[in-house]
């Protein structure tokens, strides 16, 4: 059953890495090559779309993690699986703190009621989304490397 825990996690973190990573590195570059007005209708959309799924799969991935910690504390990786879920904690937390509140903003914005400095918060966003990539790569790499 533990066996069971640690694939399924894994492969769940391992998926969020994935969709975060292309936002980051793929869509928003998409999105940034379109006209004004497509880019941060794409924008926007994309932040009605993912922030409806993500605080889901976030939080899950933190239980699911600390279920792994717990079921596993004396087996060897444990601390591994422990510092990932500190990692997933942390992403939450920079999530909730600074990538939300910009998205909640962007979300609502059309071409005809965005603020002159759309971009310049778009792009803040981007600089902050790229950190919590970053932060959940490490994640995922701590729970890969705790399977082995």
């Amino acid at each position: 059953m533990l066996n069971a825990l640690e694939i399924v996690t894994t492969v769940i973190v391992g998926l969020m890495v994935g969709v975060e990573f292309s936002v980051a590195f793929v869509m928003n570059r998409i999105f940034d090559a379109l006209p004004d007005d497509s880019d941060q209708l794409a924008r926007s959309h994309g932040g009605r779309m993912l922030g409806a799924v993500m605080p889901v799969w976030y939080i899950g991935s933190v239980v699911l993690v600390a279920v792994w910690a717990v079921a596993s504390w004396h087996h060897h990786g444990t601390g591994l699986v422990v510092t990932a879920g500190a990692l997933l904690i942390l992403s939450v937390i920079m999530s909730l703190l600074l990538l939300v509140p910009i998205n909640n903003q962007g979300k609502t914005w059309t071409p005809e009621n965005r603020p002159a400095d759309w971009k310049e918060q778009m792009n803040r966003w981007d600089r902050f989304h790229y950190v919590r990539v970053a932060v959940i790569i490490a994640a995922f790499t701590l729970l890969v490397t705790a399977l082995a």
